[in-house]
This record gives structure tokens, C-alpha cells and sequence, in this order.
């Protein structure tokens, strides 16, 4: 028993410090208006017995080891924190022969019971749950005979706005007359309703009316003039109550360009293009002379200051006219030389080997190109159009590379010389004739410096 009291105890202090954090200060004086209530109990008279035998097992009742009954109550507040409440039960219980020994017990097997008590609250009634401490006296008729007991216990309170209330209790009950009922403890659970003519109405807090406090905004922009740069005319929160036509960011009164969005390094204008070349002077290394935006504004720059840009230039260091794609011109000499160099290159019958007597002018054009390192030669043989076409582009290709071989052979960088054979395509007279195939059967070299 003393485990289920120091259990009910704290359950209790719990409630108690829960409903502290809960109440409402203004609502802890709250006195209990006029209740009634029902209630169903829960005897129990094995756990006092066992308990108080010194050899016995202390046990505690089960469900089965209670009987049970009911009442009606009366409450009514006396102070802020003390109710009077009074109890009239039934409990159905065999007193005679369970608590007297009698064996002669009368059929009913009941108690009447009539208990007034004190409740000892530490909140006022107002507050959600509240705990309480119950004293009093009882007396009741038990199988035919009366006797009287104090009760003593624990409970808790629920309050549902003053109007519901729910009450659990536990109490041990004292007997004044052993001989007419034994100790016992009695759990009880309820419901009581409030039948006061004025019952509590909730108290509705009305928070404070701020002042009112009069701001002046004289052109209506919504930026009170205290904080309004511009208080005479209407204008943007962002802009500390200033205008900005242009939505750049620079008040109109600061914006030299206040119609075109800019930016306030310029006053408020678009980033200057002083050339016009669409290249902005910001990104422009050139902002006074046109130019294009992959030079960063600058012209398309001419290496070698011969008045063609690098961009068509095929020779950026050597000066030469944009006939000659920017590279310096061959001399005619040059040019007469190679071509005649060409027409004296001369192939074994229906083959690609070269004459003994085709070196000499080879050698002429080696001289040539070791002379001027930036010449190359373009290397192109060609038949004509007696046999097989496919067998005629094979030779023309061998013949065009036996020229390129040799003069790889003389010291001539290969990069330098490029072969190409176009077999009877290239036609230069009528292949129906000898003197016309003759002619067509010829080696050509052009030569170039880029």
C-alpha cells in the first residue's frame, strides 16, 4: 500500500506542476460554484487487512477482490482554494457476514453512506487540473447496523470551463467501530455540473489600443516624408521616396540620361561606344578607332603592314599584295624558269621512271627552291586518254610523285612539294590526234610561296 500511495502522490505532484505551468494567474482566485455530480466506486478492504498483518504477504486487491457502488455529490466552493463537498452512495458489500463474522447476515448486503468532507486545493478553481488533499467524517448503515469512519485521501481535479468537471479520488477510511465495519479504501471516479444561476462567463482581454500616430506623406508615395529624399515628388521605397524613370537605379535627379537606362559610373547613361563600333569603351582597347569584338574593339590587326589583315593574310611576316593573298610576288624569271624546267621532264614509255635526261632541269629548280626557302612547288603529271582511265590516273600520280621523290632527293623538304595526278582530265589538246596526246602527256609545276 505504501507503493500505490507514494505512486498516487506523485502523479499528484506531477499534476500539480503540470497546472502550474498551465494556469492562467488571473483566473488562480477563482472560487467553485454550486455542483452536483455522480460517481461510481470501488471498494477495497484486502489491501488494509494485509497490510496490517505483520506476518502476512502484503498483497494488494485485484479487480475481482472489489465490490463496487456508486453515489451522488454536492460541492461548493467556501474559499479560493477549500470546497465543501457532501456524499450520498451504495456500496454492494456483504458487512455482515465478511466484516462482523455474523452468519446470519440480512439478505441486502449493502451500505448507505452519508459523507461530508473538506477538499484542500493549492490553485484556484479556474485552473485546468488541480490536485487536492479530502478530509472528513461518514456514517452509514451497513446491513442494519450504523457506524461512523473518517476518510482521508488524495484526488485530482479536471476543470472544463466551470461548467464540467471530472474528479478521481482515493481514500483510506478509518472505522470508529471495528465491530460494526473494518478499515477500507474506496477509488472513485466522477462527473459533476455546474447548476449555479451564474456561471462563469469566459473574461475576454482586450489588448491595449496603440496611439494613433499621424505620419505625413505629401506625395502620396507611400515613404513618409521623414525618410523621403524626395518628399514633393512621388517616387520608389527602394529609392528612398525618389523617382527613376528609367528603372537603372540612379534617382532622375542624379541621371543625366533619366529616359535610357544606364549605369551611375556614367551618371546614369549607357556605357559610352565612341568608335560605334558596337564594341562598348568599357570592353574596347581601341575606343576611338573601329574595330570588331573578337580584337576587343581594335581592327583586325596586319602583322606585316602590307594592308592585308592577318584574317586573309597568308604570309603574316612577309609584305606582299592582296592579289597574292598578301605574300610577296614571284619573279617572272622564277616563274619561266620552273615552267621550263617542267617541260623538259620526260618518263620511260608507259612509265613512271625518269630519263637521265630530265635531271638537269630538276636540279635547275632544286637551286631554286634552296635559293628562296618560302617558294614551294606544286608537282601535277597528266596523260592522255588512249587505254584504260584508271590505269592512266595510276601513272599520272607515279609520275607527279617520281618528280616530288627526286627532288626530295636533292635536299628539298617534302612539306615543300605536293604531288597530284589528274590522268586525261586536264586535257590541254585534241587526244584524237598524235601531236594532241603529245601535248597532253606532260608534267606541270606551279609554283607558289604560301
Amino acid at each position: 500500500m505504501k507503493q500505490k500511495l507514494t505512486l498516487l502522490l506523485s502523479f499528484l505532484v506531477f499534476l500539480a506542476i503540470a497546472n502550474a505551468q498551465m494556469s492562467d494567474s488571473k483566473f488562480s482566485s477563482s472560487k467553485k460554484g454550486t455542483l452536483v455530480g455522480i460517481h461510481f466506486n470501488a471498494l477495497d478492504l484486502k489491501t488494509p487487512v494485509t497490510f496490517k498483518s505483520a506476518a502476512g504477504t502484503r498483497t494488494f486487491s485485484t479487480v475481482q477482490d472489489m465490490d463496487y457502488g456508486f453515489s451522488v455529490s454536492y460541492w461548493k466552493g467556501l474559499t479560493n482554494t477549500i470546497d465543501l463537498s457532501a456524499k450520498a452512495g451504495i456500496l454492494f458489500h456483504d458487512y455482515a457476514t465478511v466484516d462482523r463474522g455474523e452468519t446470519n447476515g440480512k439478505a441486502e448486503n449493502i451500505g448507505i453512506e452519508l459523507e461530508p468532507t473538506l477538499n484542500f486545493r493549492p490553485y484556484g478553481d479556474n485552473s485546468l487540473i488541480s490536485p487536492f488533499l479530502t478530509a472528513g467524517v461518514g456514517v452509514g448503515a451497513y446491513n442494519g447496523k450504523f457506524g461512523a469512519y473518517i476518510p482521508a485521501g488524495v484526488g485530482a481535479q479536471f476543470n472544463f470551463n466551470s461548467i464540467s468537471y471530472l474528479f478521481i479520488q482515493a481514500q483510506y477510511r478509518f472505522t470508529l467501530d471495528k465491530t460494526i465495519a473494518n478499515d477500507n479504501m474506496l477509488y472513485s471516479f466522477g462527473f459533476a455540473q455546474n447548476i449555479s444561476k451564474d456561471k462563469p462567463a469566459p473574461v475576454a482581454v482586450l489588448a491595449p489600443v496603440p496611439p494613433i500616430v499621424v505620419v505625413k506623406d505629401t506625395d502620396g508615395d507611400g515613404v513618409v516624408d521623414a525618410d523621403d529624399k524626395c518628399p514633393s515628388v512621388a517616387g520608389l521605397a527602394s529609392m528612398q521616396g525618389c523617382p527613376d524613370t528609367d528603372g537603372d537605379g540612379v534617382t532622375d535627379a542624379d541621371d543625366k540620361c533619366p529616359t535610357k537606362a544606364g549605369i551611375a559610373k556614367y551618371n546614369g547613361c549607357p556605357i559610352p561606344d565612341t568608335d560605334s563600333d558596337g564594341v562598348n569603351d568599357d570592353e574596347d582597347k581601341c575606343p576611338t578607332v573601329k574595330g570588331v569584338s573578337k580584337y576587343q574593339g581594335c581592327p583586325i590587326p596586319d602583322t606585316d603592314g602590307d594592308g592585308v589583315n592577318d584574317e586573309e593574310d597568308k604570309c603574316l611576316d612577309r609584305k606582299g599584295p592582296a592579289s597574292n593573298q598578301g605574300c610577296p610576288e614571284i619573279s617572272k624569271a622564277i616563274v619561266d624558269k620552273i615552267n621550263y624546267a617542267a617541260k623538259n621532264v620526260f618518263f620511260a614509255s608507259g612509265s613512271f621512271k625518269l630519263l637521265p635526261k630530265s635531271y638537269k632541269s630538276l636540279d635547275e629548280v632544286a637551286v631554286l627552291l634552296k635559293t628562296d626557302e618560302t617558294l614551294m612547288i606544286d608537282v601535277d603529271g597528266h596523260t592522255d586518254s588512249q587505254g584504260i582511265e584508271a590505269k592512266n590516273q595510276t601513272l599520272s600520280d607515279s609520275r607527279a610523285a617520281s618528280v616530288k621523290k627526286y627532288l626530295v632527293s636533292k635536299g628539298i623538304a617534302e612539306e615543300r612539294l605536293k604531288s597530284t595526278g589528274f590522268g586525261s582530265n586536264k586535257a590541254v589538246a585534241d587526244n584524237k590526234t598524235a601531236a594532241g596526246r603529245a601535248k597532253n602527256r606532260r608534267t606541270e609545276m606551279a609554283v607558289r610561296n604560301f
